[in-house]
């Protein structure tokens, strides 16, 4: 039996398939978690090592070289770079899409094993991790308050925000900025070890020795077996300060007679504020897998809940990505809604009939929600790429539905009963549904099959399109036959549902007779002036295309001509790869000069937030300065993260902000200002939308070659915020030991590094345990030291203290870069630059243009990075996707027509369209 057939006869079935299907979609809908777009999973992976007190120019030898050398041979690696800057190396391996992330990791970790008897003693052995770019913050929060310091601040979240933070489910971390952490100073005079004969090792050795707690054995009481342990660990820093340090010549000294010891704030490495008031910021990242919406909804949540028990302090949310997600899909649905809408009201000005255009509108929201069944069931989510592809379908939906109600229409005309014209009807059009159907569904399958960012994308829209023209074509064979066998009526009287629909509302009161009457003859009017104008239409049409088949060359000329024309302006439209977007934050961050404190850093920040401040459509500001981590800055970075009005009540957009706060800061003295938006679009590791990647071998060439293309680009409209990776790092102190003349005196080089670190940077002798926190107790050499370099030769590096730095080594001031990059083992700096005002695309060829004419040297080459790079590679795989597809639709189309030319009439129309 058919299924029209089978539909027709048994209604029952099929409304109550139908509504469990409804009832499945409406169930599956609350379980479908929310995002912005389809997760990217770029299979990368690092290998970190460490290697303290070493420039980058000797990390990049020692280290970095032969680590790429090792795990260079795994296979599938698609892009190698590294970064070698001072005490750390970084190596990073970009797979092929396709690639085992875990087979891939566990090779590289093979290559790096071998390498660790190659590496020095003193670097530590290389980590190998697995990087997950989606695993980005998704939320920034901040607690401040007017009446706490910053100690207490901090305690508050240490203690209390945070525990309760990470207790969410779906939370990975929770990252504090702006603390400072307690420490135990124990500041030694120089002078007065020298004369006792004793060095600050000495010393460190003796209080980590007395720091013990030490397990002794057992002993027995009697029948019962108890523990035995030394306890002797400082309860008090007075303890610390009293504790007797033994002498070579055999006396003893307390600790406090040969150094200053007290409890204090260490020098805090960040600072932040909230619109001017000293805060404690935090940063949430989600664990991978995890839903960003539901994440945010449950933190939001626990806040409410640790605001209500906070004793002081307001806990604010800068950024939750979370709000766009929610405020742009709200906006998809809304627009699909209306598209659906009107493609009812459009349905009933054609059909001009109730009755029909309920059974076709009904096929939309079914088709929909049984599509949320099938999303469901695939672990797809609701973002931009689905939710899109549902408005892109909505019309395409009554296709199908339109088709078969009106061959039904045609055999109830014909004298058929309602239930055999249903038969008849949608028997005769169910092949060719099926087919047209395939035909579209047919373009997306490349995609199936694709790799890349552009397959990642489009892969989710791809299955949601066809999963709804799927259910449409299954409402339109089963659902549309059994409702037109009941309620299609062949109307005898000119607008006579129009007329039942009035008299309804008239026995609901809701129109009176007259009313009734003068309703239904406007609406007939209306009627009638749309006929005429359509009929009016249908005849202009019925003279063009008699015309058209008498001067056939005429057209075939003039639409050839009319292609040429409308492909020459395909150069005139731009070309992005993501289009911008306004969620009304933006970020200005601030590089001061090397060897600025935080302090330096918050001074510019203040003032930077007094300048933007005068901005109407700015409504919070908070700073950050400085920065714990190597990778996002150091003490002279800062940043103001911008909070604008909501976009409904500012008059100028984000881009527009961001031009104005440019000029306003641009003339900051000591600092170099780049200012951006934040956006919850943005792919990891696309990088700057224009980025320029120089390769060679010589840094110092490369460094010329990107100041002269930062000059080029700059020249170019619409480039903002050009500049070149290379930055010159602090004047370094080099201390070259002589080991002839250190072993003269009985030194080692480790023994001389040692002294200088404690002096200068100071050693962690213990930890100091009380009220269940740990303290580090931390040996610091005079500051008399640090004051200059004459002083600095003058420190005793043996333990007598009668041996000085500069008898047994030679100290210079150099400087070089603060990291040397790599990519594909070939050293290279980048030029990267922002875009304003224009599309990528335009500005991209502007630019290839002019650094073409540049005169590189020899052995010297350049490669465009960066977004357009993505772009570039996203739009040739969609362009291959694209010629299969055809190959596909013109397959479909053979096998339906059981022809090979007459799919190339209909085919050879889509380049003219």
């Amino acid at each position: 039996m058919k299924f029209s057939e089978m539909s027709v006869r048994r209604p029952v079935t099929v409304i109550m398939i139908f509504l469990i299907v409804i009832l499945l979609g409406f169930v599956s809908l609350t379980g479908i978690p929310l995002d912005l777009i389809p997760n990217i999973e770029i299979p990368i992976a690092i290998v970190f090592t460490s290697y303290n007190g070493v420039g980058p120019q000797e990390i990049e030898t020692l280290i970095t070289r032969p680590i790429e050398d090792s795990v260079g041979t795994v296979a599938h690696i698609e892009t190698l770079q590294s970064i070698s800057s001072e005490g750390a190396s970084i190596v990073v391996m970009q797979f092929e899409f396709s690639t085992d992330l875990d087979q891939a990791v566990s090779d590289v970790r093979n290559g790096v094993e071998v390498l660790r008897s190659v590496l020095p003693e003193d670097a530590s052995d290389p980590i190998v991790m697995k990087i997950d770019l989606n695993a980005m913050p998704m939320m920034m929060l901040s607690l401040s308050t007017e009446n706490m310091t910053q100690t207490e601040i901090q305690a508050l979240v240490e203690e209390t925000v945070k525990p309760q933070l990470e207790s969410v489910a779906g939370v990975a971390s929770v990252e504090i900025f702006g603390s400072v952490d307690n420490v135990v100073e124990v500041r030694l005079d120089a002078e007065k070890l020298r004369g006792y004969g004793i060095s600050p090792d000495y010393v460190s050795n003796i209080i980590r020795s007395e720091n013990m707690d030490i397990p002794a054995g057992n002993v027995l009481r009697g029948e019962q077996e108890l523990t035995v342990t030394t306890n002797g660990q400082f309860k008090t820093v007075d303890e610390i300060a009293n504790m007797l340090i033994p002498l070579p010549s055999g006396s003893l000294l307390r600790l406090q007679d040969m150094a200053q010891v007290e409890l204090k704030l260490e020098d805090p490495s960040t600072i932040s504020k909230a619109d001017g008031n000293t805060s404690i910021d935090m940063v949430i990242t989600k664990q991978t897998g995890t839903n960003t919406v539901t994440v945010s909804d449950d933190v939001r949540e626990q806040i409410d809940n640790i605001q209500n028990n906070l004793p002081r302090g307001k806990i604010t949310v800068l950024y939750d990505s979370a709000d766009y997600i929610k405020q742009s899909l709200n906006q998809v649905a809304k627009s699909a809604f209306q598209g659906a809408l009107l493609a009812i009201i459009v349905l009933y000005v054609f059909l001009r009939n109730i009755r029909t255009t309920l059974i076709i509108g009904l096929s939309i929201p079914i088709s929909i929600i049984a599509t949320f069944c099938l999303l469901y069931f695939t672990d797809i989510t609701l973002n931009m790429m689905t939710v899109g592809g549902l408005g892109l379908g909505v019309g395409m939906l009554v296709d199908n539905s339109i088709v078969v109600l009106e061959n039904i229409y045609r055999h109830r005309q014909s004298g058929y009963s309602r239930a055999d014209a249903a038969v008849k009807g949608s028997s005769e059009v169910s092949m060719a549904l099926v087919a047209s159907t395939l035909t579209t569904v047919a373009v997306f399958v490349p995609i199936f099959f694709a790799e890349g960012i552009a397959a990642m994308l489009f892969e989710q829209l791809a299955i949601t399109v066809s999963f709804s023209l799927l259910a449409s074509l299954v409402v339109a064979i089963t659902l549309v036959p059994m409702l037109c066998s009941k309620l299609l009526k062949v109307s005898v009287k000119k607008h006579e549902e129009d007329e039942f629909g009035l008299m309804i509302q008239q026995q609901m009161g809701i129109a009176g007779e007259e009313e009734t009457k003068h309703r239904f003859r406007l609406l007939g009017r209306v009627y009638e002036s749309f006929d005429r104008a359509f009929a009016g239409v249908n005849k202009y049409y019925e003279r063009m295309l008699a015309w058209a088949l008498r001067h056939r060359k005429t057209i075939v000329i003039t639409s050839f001509i009319a292609f040429i024309l409308c492909l020459s302006s395909v150069a005139l439209v731009g070309q992005e790869f993501i289009p911008e977007t306004d969620e009304g934050f933006i970020t200005v961050e601030a590089t001061l000069a090397q060897g600025a404190k935080v302090n330096d850093a918050i001074v510019v920040m203040d003032e930077l937030e007094a300048k933007v401040r005068a901005i109407p459509e700015i409504s919070r500001v908070f700073i950050e300065a400085g920065s714990s981590s190597a990778l996002s800055g150091g003490e002279n970075y800062g940043a103001l993260y911008i909070e604008l009005v909501p976009l409904a009540e500012r008059k100028l957009g984000a881009k527009d902000v961001m031009e104005q706060i440019r000029l306003l800061v641009r003339d900051t003295p000591g600092a170099e200002i780049s200012v951006s938006s934040m956006s919850s679009m943005g792919l990891g590791g696309t990088g700057a939308p224009l980025s320029i990647a120089l390769y060679g071998d010589d840094l110092e060439t490369l460094k010329g070659i990107a100041d002269d293309f930062v000059e080029i680009v700059k020249t170019v409209e619409g480039t903002r915020e050009v500049a070149s990776s290379y930055a010159d790092g602090v004047p370094k102190v080099s201390v070259a030991i002589s080991r002839d003349r250190a072993a003269q005196l009985g030194l080692t080089a480790a023994q001389i590094g040692q002294s200088v670190r404690s002096v200068i940077s100071g050693a962690t002798a213990t930890q100091f345990r009380t009220g269940g926190t740990e303290i580090p107790v931390v040996i610091r050499g005079d500051s008399y030291y640090e004051e200059n370099l004459a002083a600095l030769g003058q420190m005793p590096v043996n333990p007598s203290g009668q041996v000085s730095l500069d008898q047994v080594a030679d100290i210079v001031v150099n400087q070089g870069p603060i990291s040397i990059n790599r990519i594909d083992r070939e050293t290279t700096l980048s030029v990267s630059a922002d875009i304003s005002g224009r599309d990528l695309g335009s500005v991209s060829a502007e630019v290839l243009t002019a650094i073409s004419a540049y005169n590189m040297p020899d052995g010297y080459r350049f490669e465009m990075g960066g977004m357009t790079e993505t772009m570039t590679d996203a739009f040739s795989d969609l362009l291959l996707m694209l010629v299969l597809a055809i190959l596909l639709v013109y397959m479909v189309m053979a096998s339906q027509f059981e022809s090979l030319l007459y799919p190339f009439i209909i085919m050879f129309s889509m380049p003219l369209g």
